[in-house]
């Protein structure tokens, strides 16, 4: 299946990092824009709306925490795949990271290979949106509305909050989600639960929908992965 079509934006203010990432994406037929400070690159996605946007973290004026957490207030670009780019010695965070909006993030320097395998990977976590309220992706249906899951055309029945635990996870695959993210999201902020409420949850999902989607990050909180 071709790549043609797929907008992914590249914001380095490296020239040579840019041309020489831009070149290899071009050469596999995605659709490349590239920015070199953090203010152009938010112009751009609000006019592009690209699926994938490479982000790098050390920039002047505006670095790229900055540029994520500006891009996640936007409507459009709320559900955007946002990887950052770090250098090997950066003194870098991955939490920090998630804490911003990123989804992931890729070490420089890459082979080009291996950076467009990446690429490829960030690619294929997005879902498909049919509706609103409806989501596909890893053979996995959710019918937000209806309140209905289906797994390989077969009906699973959850209670609501494992229901809402796994729309919130499944939406965004490959995304940790912290702890107190998913208590907010799920829970809500004046809802006082346990700490081991979380974890009876996603246990209780790993029985029904398969062991392999849940991924728990230690210390962090728990991503939807396949």
């Amino acid at each position: 299946m071709s790549d043609q079509g797929h907008k992914i934006l590249l914001v380095d203010d490296e020239p040579d990092i840019l041309e020489f990432l831009g070149y290899n994406l071009k050469r596999e037929g995605y659709n490349v824009f590239t920015s070199s400070n953090g203010k152009e690159a938010i112009s751009i996605a609000k006019k592009e709306n690209p699926e994938l946007i490479v982000l790098d973290v050390m920039m002047p004026e505006m670095d790229g925490m900055e540029v994520c957490k500006e891009l996640r207030k936007i409507a459009s670009l709320k559900n955007v795949t946002i990887a950052f780019l770090t250098a090997r010695n950066e003194d870098y965070s991955q939490i920090t990271g998630f804490d911003s909006g990123a989804d992931d993030y890729i070490t420089k320097p890459i082979k080009p290979n291996v950076f467009v395998s990446r690429v490829k990977a960030l690619l294929r976590r997005t879902v498909k949106n049919s509706s609103a309220n409806i989501i596909e992706t890893a053979g996995i249906k959710i019918d937000k509305e209806k309140h209905l899951v289906e797994k390989a055309g077969k009906k699973i029945i959850l209670p609501k909050k494992e229901f809402e635990l796994l729309y919130l996870l499944i939406s965004k695959p490959g995304r940790v989600f912290k702890r107190e993210e998913i208590l907010n999201m799920v829970w809500g902020e004046d809802v006082i639960v346990g700490d081991r409420t979380i974890d009876v949850h996603i246990r209780k999902l790993r029985e029904k929908i398969g062991d392999d989607y849940f991924k728990t990050i230690k210390g962090v909180g728990y991503k939807f992965e396949f």
